[in-house]
């Protein structure tokens, strides 16, 4: 089997690739290689890029002749682009329309989505998540190409940095929108990553698939964190969810380019108003050997003072 990995040097593909090339060395499983795709291969680890099972292609996600020759022979492609919406959306065509021209097609596109459920958006509510759609229209479009959209909730590992400002682990803070009832589902990257890597393999996975490792409200994330730690957590209401639709559409008139001002503002009030809900219903025991962290488990697997930087960790 040949797996192709697009933008594989980002944090998400690091994770994804290394799950790969260990089930390439189980036993019981089909020959495999991976093909990865970047600008630059010197940004892969060394433990990856001497890897015998991986080929590495250099080029950009506009280099159509690159593309080509990276997508030949692929039984899938997975693309774990980052970036604005040029690349997420126009670059993500290209992959695709590579993948169609391909000789054979490429029978399965594996589209960079991930985080909450996107398909019951509109566009422009959640304007990060737009060129998702874009994407998952354009696949619809595709004869030869299957989308495949993995969904897995939140992020576990920016809950607990300073991009959403919701835990400050130095002071034991957890700030909330709401009242403290709506549920927060998530994964940790590498379990996101075990749950990709096994749909990658299973030639028969496609279209939507829903994933998730917690599903807990903001207090009850509280209450581990305490048993975890051992200290008290001090819980701080900024307001309704009413408030927060307002302060973060405010934000967002007063200076549009400042995205980083409510960025996070709009990932969470999508993630915790139950319109992006990945479950309940999952397809996690479709895969019973991936045995996903809940929020206790993730907290457990990190000291207090270094849970903070467990995002930026996954570079590592």
């Amino acid at each position: 089997m040949k797996v192709g990995i697009a933008g594989v040097t980002g944090k998400f593909a690091r994770r994804l690739l290394t799950h790969l090339l260990d089930s390439s060395t189980s036993n019981g499983q089909e020959s495999l290689t991976v093909k990865g795709y970047c600008r630059d291969p010197a940004k892969l680890p060394s433990s990856l890029f001497s890897s015998p099972n991986l080929e590495l292609f250099q080029g950009s996600a506009f280099d159509h002749e690159a593309l080509a020759s990276f997508v030949q022979g692929c039984d899938v492609v997975v693309c774990c682009y980052l970036g604005d919406d040029k690349l997420m959306i126009e670059g993500q065509k290209a992959l695709i329309d590579a993948c169609d021209a391909a000789t054979p097609p490429v029978p399965r596109y594996v589209s960079s989505d991930w985080a909450l459920d996107y398909t019951k958006l509109e566009l422009g509510e959640l304007f990060p998540k737009d060129p998702m759609i874009h994407v998952k229209a354009y696949l619809e479009s595709k004869q030869n190409v299957t989308g495949v959209h993995i969904l897995v909730g939140g992020f576990m590992e920016p809950i607990f940095s300073s991009f959403f400002g919701i835990v400050d682990a130095d002071s034991n803070v957890f700030r909330y929108w709401g009242d403290g009832s709506e549920i927060m589902e998530g994964t940790t990257y590498d379990d996101a990553a075990r749950f990709t890597a096994r749909v990658v393999l299973d030639r028969q996975a496609s279209g939507v698939l829903r994933f998730v490792g917690g599903r807990a409200t903001i207090k009850e994330i509280a209450r581990p964190y305490e048993k975890v730690y051992g200290v008290p957590v001090m819980l701080e209401r900024r307001g309704s969810l009413d408030d927060l639709y307002k302060t973060m559409h405010d934000l967002r008139e007063k200076n549009a380019q400042d995205v980083y001002s409510y960025m996070s503002l709009f990932f969470y009030y999508y993630w915790v108003n139950g319109q992006t809900f990945v479950g309940p219903e999952l397809d996690n025991a479709r895969y019973p050997d991936v045995k996903p962290a809940d929020w206790e488990a993730y907290m457990s697997s990190w000291p207090r003072e270094h849970i903070k930087k467990s995002y930026f960790a996954l570079n590592m």
